[in-house]
């Protein structure tokens, strides 16, 4: 269905596109200019015509694989994509806790591995 749906949608740009070329220029933007007359609306040509339904097509195709992509990533993320692809196994440099709860600060430099404390 989403293939069907954007192969009208690129023959209606590839159309929409043909048929503004096809019209004739006026000149001057934003509807100013063009002829004598300074009516503000001029009388509809075939073409332009054409290019309103051609550019409501196309604004409906637009919408409707919009709501089509929204359905195929509902719940996902892109993020969430990307993640299990970027992530290795991350190795510890650091030494594990010793079993017994103890310090991972090593002993002054003169004690020994003594376990009462000398009589001097």
């Amino acid at each position: 269905m989403e293939n069907v749906v954007l192969i009208v949608h690129l023959i209606l740009a590839l159309g929409l596109i043909g048929v503004v070329l096809l019209q004739r220029s006026e000149g001057g933007g934003l509807g100013m200019g063009g002829g004598g007359a300074m009516s503000g609306r001029q009388a509809a040509t075939a073409l332009g015509k054409v290019t309103w339904v051609l550019a409501a097509g196309f604004i409906c195709t637009s919408i409707f694989l919009t709501i089509i992509a929204a359905e195929k990533s509902a719940g996902s993320s892109v993020l969430d994509r990307i993640a299990p692809a970027r992530q290795a196994p991350v190795e510890s440099t650091s030494p594990a806790l010793p079993a017994d709860g103890g310090s991972l600060v090593p002993p002054p430099s003169g004690a020994g591995n003594e376990l009462t404390p000398s009589a001097d």
